[in-house]
This record gives structure tokens, sequence and C-alpha cells, in this order.
């Protein structure tokens, strides 16, 4: 028995020290990324402040976009999105609705919606996906440039990849069917493609529509939502994005660019063989898998992320749709570095294969797996009576402090540079809930994450179902 309690005491003290030095890694890092995205943000804005976005909407020479907007059930908000997507300011671009076999009656709510009447175009696979069964373009002259796909079910990746196969212009936009784009989103995103010729993707922020006022397609009042569940994930938004994406771009390590709005060079999407379909994380994937095409092809490229054109996208509002949504993000993660693991340590790839790999694989994925053995090993440490009281507090405290102050330095960090939420009050909301996220809200997402292990080892592949409920007229 006395073996066994010093066995015990040694396994917990080494784990202690790995913790430590683990979070004083972890931490290192993110001050750092937070280091370079602010000044990525700073850099932005002194370089776009006085910009004269007409040259770009009147220039001959600016390339012209395909928006692709996949959806599946989608007829809570896709009339809202449809006609955001209709309204913005961009001098050639048309619109690609697809109907992923939706059991809703998302078609026929857009058929009646815009008039539309099936065409007798012919659908070429240059990407092989599910059937196609019919090709819609409105009768109203003011949607001209609306063309409506009705497919076989397939999943999001299909979907993209049949938009894909009937667009005509260079770039193409992804972006989710409950989604709304700002008036000049993407005229700030294909400026990096003008500036750059080298670029072959670029992601936009995304934002949580979820307490907003919609009209007619247009965010009309920003506002932070009354429930807890959407506003704890504007902090984690503007961790990932403003702390995170920004860093990543500024130093072409970027792997992600969200599925609810990225831009990319169609001809390079087609060379790497267009979205993978049995993915759930088809969206990190495919620019994963462009990073890799670029490099092993010896193309010079960049892949950049732009923090001012915004996405508005409706959050889950409870923890059952989040837990899902979470546990989907995870298992694509684990697909998408499994499928490319020889990048990992690997310095062919550069920045890719020796910060941005490593980073993802260890403090990404088996980040939560890490928290939450030290959270188990605390729990039989105090049952053993191993735990040193004040240097766990202080432990604690300091952590608790890190976590408070990097979502605290998110938030201040929008109100600096953006300033969307313009309620004092939503503001004030906001950092305090930087501090109650840490108890409670935190180590649930850790539970979704790990067991999205458990759910990818079984070999599970659906999304799980995302309920909407609409965006407030």
């Amino acid at each position: 028995m006395e073996f066994l309690s010093e066995f015990v005491n040694v396994v917990l003290n080494t784990y202690a020290s790995f913790i430590i030095g683990f979070f004083i890694f972890v931490n290192v890092f993110y001050f750092s990324m937070y280091t370079i995205s602010f000044g990525a943000i700073i850099n932005y804005l002194r370089r776009h402040m006085f910009c004269d976005y007409r040259v770009i909407m009147q220039s001959e020479l600016t390339p012209a976009v395909s928006i692709l907007a996949p959806a599946y059930n989608e007829s809570a908000t896709c009339i809202e999105s449809v006609n955001s997507l209709m309204k913005l300011n961009y001098p050639t671009a048309e619109v690609i609705f697809i109907n992923d076999g939706s059991k809703d009656n998302t078609l026929d709510v857009v058929i009646k919606e815009f008039d539309l009447v099936k065409t007798e175009r012919v659908y070429v696979q240059t990407i092989l996906t599910k059937p196609v069964r019919g090709i819609y373009v409105s009768q109203k002259s003011q949607f001209r440039n609306l063309i409506v796909v009705d497919k076989q079910n397939g999943g999001k990746a299909d979907a993209l990849n049949v938009g894909i196969n009937v667009s005509r212009y260079p770039l193409v936009c992804a972006i989710d069917a409950d989604s709304i784009l700002e008036d000049d989103a993407l005229l700030k995103v294909v400026k990096p493609f003008l500036d750059d010729e080298s670029v072959i993707a670029v992601g936009g922020i995304v934002r949580i529509a979820n307490g907003c006022t919609i009209d007619r397609g247009r965010v009309t009042d920003v506002r932070l939502s009354r429930k807890l569940i959407p506003s704890f994930q504007v902090i984690e938004y503007y961790r990932a994005y403003l702390s995170g994406r920004m860093g990543w771009g500024a130093i072409n390590g970027l792997l992600i660019i969200s599925g609810a709005f990225g831009l990319f060079k169609r001809d390079i999407v087609l060379k790497c063989g267009g979205y993978k379909h049995d993915t759930v994380g088809e969206d990190m994937e495919l620019v994963v898998r462009m990073h890799r095409y670029c490099r092993e092809n010896n193309i010079p490229y960049r892949v950049e992320f732009v923090p001012d054109p915004v996405c508005w996208t409706e959050a889950p509002e409870t923890l059952k749709i989040l837990g899902r949504q979470r546990n989907r993000w995870h298992r694509g993660l684990l697909d998408t570095l499994l499928i490319h693991r020889k990048m990992l340590f690997n310095k062919r790839y550069g920045v890719l294969g020796l910060v941005s790999v490593p980073y993802f694989a260890l403090i990404e994925l088996f980040g939560p797996v890490i928290e939450a053995i030290g959270y188990f090993a605390v729990g039989i440490g105090f049952y053993l009576g191993m735990v040193n009281i004040e240097i766990f507090t202080l432990f604690f405290v300091v952590s608790v402090i890190y976590g408070v102050m990097f979502s605290v330095s998110a938030v201040m960090l929008e109100e600096i540079s953006f300033h969307r939420y313009p309620r004092t009050r939503d503001l004030l909301k906001l950092l305090v809930l930087g501090v109650v996220e840490n108890f409670g809200y935190r180590q649930i997402t850790v539970w979704w994450r790990i067991k999205a292990f458990w759910d990818y080892w079984r070999g599970v592949k659906t999304w799980g179902a995302m309920t909407r409920v609409g965006f407030k007229k």
C-alpha cells in the first residue's frame, strides 16, 4: 500500500510538472500570437483607413466572383441570406444557391420568393458529385444573377463542389446559407487578390448575429444576445479570429478559413480536387491541401485573413446544438491532421510544418485531453491528500487570470479596432463573461472535444442536426 501511495505521488508530481511547463508554453505562444495579431490589425487599419473601395467597384480589372451558398433545411434563414447576397456592392458576381436535398421546404420557399423557373442548362461534372436534379433561374430582372441548384443530398462539401462546377468566374466565395454579408464585404475580401497576385485564398471574419436586428437581408441594429450561450460564443469568436487567425495570416501559416465566409482562386481549388466529401472538416482540409499543393509544386502563394469584411451568422442557442457543433469541429480537426500528418515537423512545408501544424496538433487537438487529465489528477490528489493547497490555489488563480486576460484582450482589441457593439452595456457584459466563462462553460467545451475522439474512433461522420430559429426581424 505504501508503494502504491509513493507511485501515485510520483505520477502526480510528474504530471504537475508537465502541466506547469505546458501552461507556460501555451500562454507564451498565445501572447506571441496576440502581439503579432495586434500589429497586423494596426497595419491593416493604417493601410485601409483611407482606401477608396469605389475604385475596386468601378475597375474593369476587378475579378468576377461566384458566391456559393449550400443549404440543407435552411428554410428559416435562406431568404434573408439570399437577399443579402443579391444586394452586395460588387461589379460582377453571381449567386449560386445549392439546395442539398433539403427535407424541409427550403427549395419551395426559394422558388416562390424569387419566382424561379427550371432551365435546360447542362451540368458538367468537373468534380464528381451527387446527381443534380435541376438548375433554376429567376424570372425577375433584379435577380438575373441568381442561380438555384437542386441536388441529391450529399453533404456540404458535395454541395460546394456542385457550386464550383456550375460557377463561371475565377474567384469562388464559399459561405453558409444562414449567413449574411455586409454590403462591402466582397470588395474588402477581394482586395488582397488585387494587391498580390500570389494570394490563393482569403478568409473573412465571422460575427454572431444572435440578438441583432435583420431587415431585408441587412444587419440594421447590432446588439448582444440576451442569452448566455450565444454571448459566450462572441468571446470565443473574438479570440479565434482577432487574436488567432489574424496572426496566422500575418506569417502565412493560416490553416483554417471558416466555411461561413472564404474567397478562393477557382483554378487552384480545381487542381486540388475540390472539397473532400468524406470529412466533416472540409473547410480546413481544403485550405491545408491548397497549402500543401503549392508547397509541393514550388508555387509562390499566400493565404490571408481580413478582419474587416463582416459575415454575420446564427450561432447555436442551446448547449445541445452547440455541443454537436464543437464535436464536429474537433472531429474535423483530428481528421485533417491525420490526412496531412506528413506535414508535422516537416521543414519542407516551412512555417506550416514547423509551427502551424504542430500548434494545432499539440495545443488545439490534444490540449483538451491534457486539461481534462489535469482536472482528474487534481481530484485524485485531493482525495489522497497529496495536493499542496497553497501551490494549487496560486496556480489556479494565475491560470484564471491568464484566461481572463486573453479573453478581455480580445474584446478590447475588437473595441479599439472595429467597435461593432455600440452600446456600453454590451461591452461590459462581454468583459464580465470573459471572466465567468472559466467556471463551467470552458469545462463543458473540453468535454465536447474529448468526446469527439471517441466519436471519431467509432466512425461517426454525421454533422448532427443544427436547428435554426431564424434571424430577428
